[in-house]
């Protein structure tokens, strides 16, 4: 049996959708799962041993492009006997539609009937989190899922991570710290760099050295906490942030013996990769999508106005990050360390 997954459009979700790959393979052990999105998440699905291949999906997010999706779906015909759309838009409905693959499931969303011929109506109170409406999916409708729930994982290929190692000058002789100070959904989502600096101060005291992680946005970011730190205590950070892939990122988090982020896509890529995790949240709620891991900490204040979803602070006090001192943040990373366990 040949599946297509047509991936979701963000690095959390990509890594989320794991947990359905999964409990498809435990249901049809022989099938190949192949999945259609954007380049950006090559590395990912090249890292989750239940999938095949990655087809490249060369739209970027938004785009409609009718005539290409058409050319897809054409190219694809006759290889799946089934499609699992996972975004709900209608136009992520398209391709397997014009594959013309014989069952098509998804959720109901933007009018998909007749592209989809499997349409699942979403309770959102039966699955409150979204690894259980990705894994409800890989069963006919109002199958129980079954418990406990997979966690991702992802596997990494140590010739790579020395690879990556090499190429920046890096070495694990001192253990690291990884900071994940950025978040793509907006500011409401970012602890100040300031508090992330002194996190990174008294690891570094303690004979830590320092990995910051993010994309080209967030290298300003990491810049502005090496320069709140004294220059011998700097020389123990490396902002890495904007200067590597996807790929070598993954990689090189994999190194960490603790990571401190916010709620990111490099929240899940840690937690995926089981590295002892402090996630620091202020707009959202770990309610929808926490980090899967067994050693997690999830640090939140839980004023009244959170969590409001916004990616700027209405009120425009940031509150819900600001009064969240990195005392609690370091208490919290000491706990974990120490005992090893998932702290609340």
């Amino acid at each position: 049996m040949n599946i297509l997954i047509i991936g979701p459009s963000w690095v959390g979700d990509m890594v989320m959708a794991q947990t359905l790959f999964m409990r498809l393979r435990e249901q049809h052990p022989d099938c190949a799962i192949d999945v259609l999105a954007p380049d950006w998440s090559r590395p990912i699905l090249e890292r989750m041993p239940e999938v095949r291949q990655a087809l490249s999906f060369p739209l970027g997010h938004g785009v409609l492009d009718l005539a290409s999706r058409r050319r897809i779906g054409h190219s694809l015909c006759g290889q799946y006997q089934q499609a699992i759309v996972l975004p709900n838009s209608l136009k992520s409905a398209l391709v397997p539609f014009w594959a013309n693959i014989p069952k098509r499931t998804g959720w109901r969303g933007e009018w998909r009937y007749g592209l989809l011929n499997d349409v699942r109506v979403l309770d959102k109170a039966r699955y409150p989190l979204m690894i259980e409406r990705f894994m409800a999916l890989a069963y006919a409708p109002n199958t129980p899922l079954p418990q406990p729930y997979p966690r991702p994982q992802l596997q990494i290929d140590s010739n790579l991570r020395q690879q990556a190692l090499e190429r920046f000058a890096l070495d694990t002789q001192r253990p690291v710290l990884a900071l994940c100070p950025g978040a793509e959904f907006g500011e409401a989502k970012r602890w100040p760099a300031e508090y992330y600096a002194q996190i990174a101060a008294t690891r570094i005291e303690m004979g830590w050295q320092v990995w910051i992680f993010g994309s080209q946005k967030d290298h300003p970011v990491g810049e502005a906490i090496k320069a709140a730190l004294t220059e011998q205590q700097g020389q123990s950070l490396h902002n890495l942030a904007g200067t590597t892939g996807l790929a070598e990122a993954i990689d090189l988090l994999s190194c960490a013996q603790a990571v401190v982020t916010n709620d990111s896509g490099l929240m899940h890529v840690a937690a995926a990769l089981g590295r002892p995790l402090v996630a620091v949240y202020g707009s959202t709620s770990p309610g929808f999508t926490p980090p899967l891991a067994e050693q997690v900490a999830i640090v939140r204040l839980g004023l009244d106005c959170s969590p409001c979803f916004e990616r700027t602070c209405r009120f425009g006090h940031y509150d819900c990050l600001r009064q969240l001192p990195p005392e609690q943040v370091e208490q919290a990373l000491n706990a974990l360390l120490t005992q090893g366990t998932e702290v609340h």
